[in-house]
This record gives C-alpha cells, structure tokens and sequence, in this order.
C-alpha cells in the first residue's frame, strides 16, 4: 500500500490574462479514494487540476501536498509524488511506445543513476495494464487517437505514483475502452491506494467509479461528497442547465442520470 498523502485547496483563484476562471475555491482529496470533478465545459475542472498539478500559478490561495504549497516544491519531488495526465499530451516526433513510457521513470532516476530492474518491471507493468505491450515497438505518431490515450496513461503508471491526476482520460475512447480504464484506475486504487483524481465528463462513470464527487460551476464549487449526495435533480439543473431524473443504477446501485430532452418525455395521456 501506498503512503496517503493529503492534497488540498485553499482560498484558490485561478485565470488566464483578464479572466478569472476558479474563484475562492477550498477543496481536500481524500486520500486513498478516487475522486471525479465533473463541470459544465469551461466551467474551470481542467484549469483546476492544472493548478493541483502546478502548470497554473495561482492568483490567490494555495494548492497543499502534505502542508507544503506544490508551486514551491523542487520539480523532481513533486514528480515522485504525484503523476499527471493532461488533456492534450503531445509526444516528441519519432518516439516509439517504449521509449514514451520510459520516461515516465525520469522522476526516480538521479543524476549518474542506471536504468534498473525496477525501471524494466515498471515499464512492463503499465505496458501490461493498458494492454500496450504489443504497441511497444511503434512510434506513438502513428497511432490511433485511443491507442495514443492508452499508451499516455501507460506512462503515468509507470511512474508509479502515490498520487495520480488525470485530466479526461477516456478522451478518444470507444465505450468499451472507456469502461477497461476506470476499472483499471479503479485497480491501481484497489491494490496499490493511490489516490486517483481525474476530470470526467460523463456524469453516471464519475458516479460509478468515484467515490467522492466533485462539482464544479461558474468557477465556484457546488457541492462534493458521495455520488448519492452529490448527483441529484436539483445539482444536475444548477450544475447543466437541464432537466434530468436521477434513479439507481440497478447494476451498480450508484446514481444514474437521464437526462430530459423536449422531445423524449412521455406525457401522460389526457
């Protein structure tokens, strides 16, 4: 098992130029468990864990890793703590699947260090986990779009993490690929407890895999908790702007939205 490191948001204001994107948001991961941050688009979620992972400075506030402000940990430390995926990830030219997961083991390696027999099981770990190990001789340029997110992911693994950010994850997944990545999130949390917090848009995977939800609107956080107490009617109408009804999922038991459209709402006869 992991070491559960504490994360946590104070007073967080966060922009881009003149913009002001997140405002005066107070936030704590639960160590251990894996979070969702689900939002409206350009309601902040990706901006937010651009800052948790310190590419974003903050205006005001403070991202905390075990009491100390991220922005001002050495880079290499941090590294070794928490893993990141972001949104749009882009690869060197050339680079084969191998060398690409590689380097997600720069953080453990010093200045005159080898590459390790640990380095070869981690790499073969992730490799084996994403289902990549047959990808491992091809450049990553010349992939597909999910074939691309799975080896990406692969290199987060390998970098093996107490503390794992993920920034829409099952971007350019088909709905079976998408399933096989929460569960092996949901894995790596199981049987490692590493803390797994990841930006999702589908409202009923966050439900099902987190189990702590975090909403995020206009900025501001809405409401964070369980999925039962986070996901109702009254959230999804203040969060999305629509109409939705909110039943247990009879696989899962965890709540399911539907969504109403104009057009598909059965009225009942006159």
């Amino acid at each position: 098992m992991t070491t559960n490191h504490s994360l946590t948001v104070e007073g967080l204001s966060l922009g881009y130029g003149d913009r002001t994107v997140i405002e005066g948001l107070d936030l704590s991961i639960l160590p251990g468990k894996v979070t969702a941050i689900v939002g409206a688009n350009a309601c902040g979620k990706s901006t937010l864990q651009r800052s948790m992972s310190r590419l974003l400075a903050p205006r005001a506030g403070s991202v905390l890793l075990d009491g100390r402000k991220v922005h001002e940990l050495p880079a290499k430390q941090l590294a070794r703590t928490l893993g990141l995926l972001p949104q749009s990830p882009v690869a060197p030219e050339g680079i084969t699947v191998a060398e690409l997961v590689g380097r997600g083991r720069h953080p453990h390696q010093g200045l005159f260090s080898r590459w390790s027999q640990e380095d070869d099981a981690a790499v073969a770990e992730a490799l084996e986990a994403t289902a990549t190990v047959e990808l491992m001789d091809r450049p990553v340029d010349e992939l597909s779009g999910g074939q691309r997110q799975r080896v990406w992911i692969a290199t987060a693994l390998a970098q093996r993490t107490d503390l794992l950010l993920l920034d829409e994850p099952t971007t350019f997944l088909d709905v079976s690929h998408q399933v096989e990545v929460l569960d092996l999130l949901t894995d790596l949390n199981r049987r490692r407890g590493t803390t797994v917090v990841m930006v999702l848009h589908d409202l009923n995977l966050a439900a099902r895999y987190g189990d702590h939800l975090v909403m995020i609107a206009g900025g501001r956080l809405h409401a964070a908790g369980t999925p039962a107490e986070t996901l109702t009617e009254e959230s999804v109408r203040a969060v999305f702007g629509i109409d939705s009804k909110v039943i247990v999922d009879p696989t899962s038991g965890t709540p399911l939205m539907l969504p109403l459209g104009r057009h598909h709402v059965k009225h009942p006869s006159a």
